[in-house]
């Protein structure tokens, strides 16, 4: 993998093999902080959400998430699968705490260095529970509020973009749950429609993708 800086200042990683980067070139941390933080975990009025992320990657999205936590006062549950997790001494080099806040650095190393398979409370407002499996494979404990779904691109990994598991996502959803995703594809949108979700395009993340999807379970 290669370290990259993207136009918003804050780095991302280059994978040469899928000829593709775990962030939008745009901005790494604008694109996250759009598309699940104020698309995603503010759109959500539960005190108390089960967040599920699909690709951990960085840990870019699970940092602002547990930030965000902390802000607002909300207990953040947070459930995130990776099949290939990123070593420490990588995630140190993305330097985001530096970036975002300094202070929470301890808290950003140990997303990454935290045990696998187990509640592990990083703040009074944020548990994290990381998962190493493959997506496609995995079988659901839980229900969840809100699904983070930050796969590699459909063209890149197209099993991860199936009828299959979209429908699986929906059972496990909580009614009047969400699911955000940076991916507008219409081939996307028609499988989310499939499976049972109300779809909205929004407007994507500034100096972004054009759009983005929300999809929510309906009471």
């Amino acid at each position: 993998m290669e370290l990259e800086q993207t136009a918003d200042g804050s780095n991302t990683l280059f994978v040469p093999e899928l000829n593709e980067h775990y962030h939008s070139v745009k901005g790494a941390l604008t694109e996250s902080e759009h598309i699940f933080i104020r698309m995603g975990l503010e759109h959500h009025p539960s005190p108390s959400p089960h967040i599920l992320e699909i690709g951990f990657g960085t840990g870019l999205n699970a940092f602002l998430t547990l930030l965000a936590a902390g802000k607002s006062g909300r207990t953040v549950h947070y459930t995130t699968l990776e099949r290939y997790p990123i070593t420490p001494e990588l995630a140190n080099c993305l330097a985001y705490p530096e970036q975002i806040s300094p202070e929470h650095t301890t808290a950003f190393r140990t997303l990454h260095t935290a045990p696998w398979e187990k509640d592990v409370p990083l703040t009074p407002f944020f548990t994290l529970h990381k998962v190493q499996t493959d997506f496609t494979t995995y079988t659901f404990p839980d229900l969840y509020d809100i699904i983070y779904f930050d796969a590699f691109a459909p063209e890149k990994q197209p099993e991860m973009w199936s009828p299959e598991l979209f429908t699986r996502l929906f059972t496990h959803l909580n009614p009047g749950g969400i699911l955000t995703t940076y991916c507008a594809k219409g081939i996307v949108r028609r499988t989310l429609q499939a499976a049972g979700f109300t779809v909205e395009r929004l407007p994507g993340p500034p100096e972004g993708k054009r759009e983005i999807l929300r999809a929510s379970k309906r009471f």
